[in-house]
């Protein structure tokens, strides 16, 4: 039998074997030769460009320079030297080293034309072994001046350059691969694994099949994927890298959008909604007594919705609103329609005390309606559940507002027609779908999602491709707007005073720290300290601090947020618990301890809790004193706009997509190998756009040129349960 050079065992590959393919398999996912070529470089080395240390320039993007260890030295505090070992074989400190003290390691390199210092903070222990006095290494890095010297921090390190590295075409560029510590110490190296890949390449290119139609790839000017594969490893020159670079990040993108769009073009052909073609009495009693008039984007998106809901095929739509923008308003809005067909709608929250606050607002806004609305959590009595339960079965009960209680057996509707789910990735899939399964006849109810995360456009269409996406992008008029400062820690007694100021005015304020327990490694502040010294400047009786955080217990967190709504509480002291939750109008201040530490998105979130009253509010963000430009940057835009979607899509422009959703790219729909939804989202707009029209012209793709588009869909690595109907 025919033996697939792509599906052979990693093992089986010459220079691997078992031990070696165990670490492929654990540190990068490759089990076979075909996974293998599928693992990128993520930067070239070009032989080229290699520069003297004479010609480093502080302000110099990155620099890679080819040279000699002269000098390392291990360094504790107060600069210390520890251990030290030199080119003249002078030893400091022993040759057994003790780690536990040590700082930072130094290194003194020279390539002839001058000497520079790499100075290391993290790996110290490997990166002490693996650079001996004598030894030539390239190092790759970003120059930056210190104590008017130009030195190098964690620069990337590599064996020197070798004419006789194997390469598949005749150019100078190196691929450098993503490396963990465990394949270094087994002698993975960079080298090694440029040898691995040139003889994977030289296995499997022969058999190597086209994954697009021709059609496709004639229409957008595409490489064949065997030359995309060789380029990609080992180019040709520069032109023929961005070629293979377009074709694979074109392709994995095209298969992501076309496998997500696929799913909702079989949905909303087949999966029956129900029909609601009434306004109802109640919307038009809700909405006439509004006290403010909706904002156009909100006017628009209730539009959106109503489209849907009458269209007889099911809603499943994404709401995006920045904090405050009005998401509620719209909801209470679009249960109100459900109703005025006849049918029940129900929201459900992700933590109790939002669940209370959204019980409390819709509850003002149903007022003119005389439409029953009830809470449901956790805590409710059970005398309470008997008459919800009661109210919901015989249909009186209009409105269902609740936490994961929601989803419970017992809780059974008459007629349920609209679920909204109000930050949805705060709820496992499982739990989403048993209330997607509480279902009329059979017909599922429409479904509306709701998140106050801003989520740029190219995450978005990617983390909820399958979901129609509507955007609040207009604040309220009249709404204040949050200045917000930056400071440092010596501006310490001058809070102080504007947080005592402010509570004199009857004002409340959140202080948020990043960390619970002290961390010895982190000299960041930290809550239990943080919460005495609070404590200390703002003294009983005069002054009443509560305090919540991820350790506390469900009743004790909800004890304190409660206390501090209520306002029984001047300063709340907190982790980022209170990020998504807490409705104080009263609270005018967010202090924000170690802000260096947090992601734009987050520190927006936290900003968001404030400036929800009619009284001006501040942010004030405290900075520690070392602090990475990358983080000033990120502190420096935030107090410069409150555009939540603009700080979005910087942020994932400086961090990629990892944190904004909690989700990592591994998370996505399927797991991105060379394109990036960060550097790409012009070509993600492009592949979706392509995938959208072949899909407008062949919705099942059963066309005979799109059978290759069928087979590749086939993979296992897109079948994934269809959860849009549930997220």
């Amino acid at each position: 039998m025919y033996r697939s050079e792509l599906e052979t065992d990693i093992q089986y590959l010459p220079g691997v074997g078992p031990k070696r393919a165990a670490l492929l398999k654990s540190e990068l996912q490759v089990s076979t030769i075909g996974d293998l070529i599928r693992v990128y470089p993520f930067r070239y080395i070009d032989r080229s460009s290699v520069i003297r240390i004479a010609d480093i320039l502080p302000d110099t993007a990155h620099v890679q320079i080819q040279a000699k260890v002269i000098r390392c030295m291990l360094m504790g505090k107060g600069s210390q030297v520890l251990y030290l070992k030199d080119l003249d074989g002078t030893v400091i400190g022993g040759e057994e080293v003790r780690f536990n003290n040590v700082k930072r390691l130094s290194v003194i390199v020279s390539d002839g034309s001058g000497q520079i210092e790499l100075v290391f903070f993290r790996g110290i222990r490997y990166t002490w072994n693996r650079l001996r006095p004598g030894e030539t290494f390239l190092f790759f890095g970003k120059p930056a001046a210190f104590n008017a010297q130009i030195n190098i921090v964690h620069p990337e390190i590599d064996a020197a350059l070798d004419p006789a590295t194997p390469t598949m075409g005749s150019g100078v560029m190196t691929g450098v691969y993503n490396s963990t510590e465990r394949l270094k110490g087994a002698g993975i190296t960079g080298k090694v694994m440029n040898k691995l890949m040139a003889s994977a390449l030289k296995l499997t290119l022969p058999e190597i099949q086209e994954t697009l139609p021709e059609h496709i790839i004639r229409e957008k000017g595409l490489v064949p994927l065997d030359y995309a594969l060789r380029n990609i490893h080992f180019p040709a020159d520069q032109y023929a890298l961005q070629k293979a670079s377009y074709r694979l990040k074109f392709e994995e993108l095209f298969f992501l959008q076309l496998s997500l769009l696929k799913q909702k073009y079989v949905r909303s052909r087949s999966e029956k909604g129900i029909p609601m073609p009434r306004v109802g009495e109640a919307f038009n009693a809700c909405f006439q007594a509004l006290p403010y008039e909706l904002t156009g984007a909100q006017k628009r998106v209730i539009k959106e919705i109503r489209e849907d809901m009458r269209s007889g095929r099911q809603m499943n739509r994404l709401l995006q609103g920045d904090v405050g923008s009005g998401k509620t308003m719209v909801a209470v809005l679009s249960a109100l329609i459900a109703i005025g067909n006849g049918y029940q709608a129900c929201l459900m929250a992700p933590t109790e005390v939002l669940a209370q606050q959204h019980f409390a607002n819709i509850k003002k806004y149903l007022a003119p309606t005389g439409v029953r609305i009830e809470l449901l959590t956790g805590s409710t009595k059970a005398s309470e559940r008997r008459r919800i339960h009661e109210g919901l079965q015989d249909g009186s009960l209009g409105i269902l507002v609740g936490t994961h209680a929601l989803i419970e057996d017992t809780v059974i509707f008459k007629n349920l027609g609209l679920a909204v789910i109000d930050e949805q990735h705060r709820f496992g899939v499982e739990q989403r779908a048993r209330l997607w399964n509480k279902t009329t006849a059979g017909i599922p109810p429409h479904i509306l999602v709701m998140t106050a995360t801003p989520i740029p456009r190219t995450l978005a269409m990617t983390l909820y491709g399958d979901l129609d996406i509507s955007v609040i992008d207009e604040m309220p008029p009249g709404r204040k707007p949050i200045q917000t400062l930056l400071i440092t820690e010596r501006r310490r007694p001058a809070l102080n005073k504007f947080m005592r100021d402010q509570i004199a005015l009857g004002h409340q304020v959140f202080v948020v720290y990043p960390l619970i327990f002290e961390s010895e490694k982190v000299d960041y502040s930290n809550l239990e300290k943080g919460f005495e010294r609070i404590v200390e400047d703002f003294p009983l009786p005069q002054y009443k601090v509560a305090m919540v955080h991820g350790k506390q217990t469900n009743d004790e967190k909800n004890f304190n947020m409660a206390a501090f709504a209520a306002g029984r509480a001047d300063i709340l002291v907190s982790t980022t618990v209170i990020e998504v939750g807490v409705d104080v109008p009263n609270a005018s201040v967010m202090v924000i301890e170690s802000a260096e530490r947090f992601g734009l998105s987050q520190l927006h979130q936290l900003r968001g809790r404030v400036g929800r009253g009619s009284e001006h509010s501040w942010c004030i963000l405290v900075k520690g004193d070392k602090v990475s430009k990358e983080s000033l940057k990120r502190l420096e835009l935030l107090c410069s706009t409150e555009d939540g979607f603009v700080l979005a899509e910087e942020d994932m422009k400086m961090r990629g997509p990892g944190d904004l959703e909690g989700t990592q790219q591994s998370g996505l729909p399927i797991t991105l190998n060379i394109a990036s939804l960060a550097k790409d989202g012009r070509i993600l707009a492009d592949a979706r756009d392509y995938a959208e029209g072949i899909l407008s012209r062949d919705p099942l793709l059963e066309d005979a040129q799109n059978a290759l588009l069928v087979k590749e869909l086939r993979k296992e690595k897109y079948d994934r349960h269809d959860y849009s109907k549930i997220s």
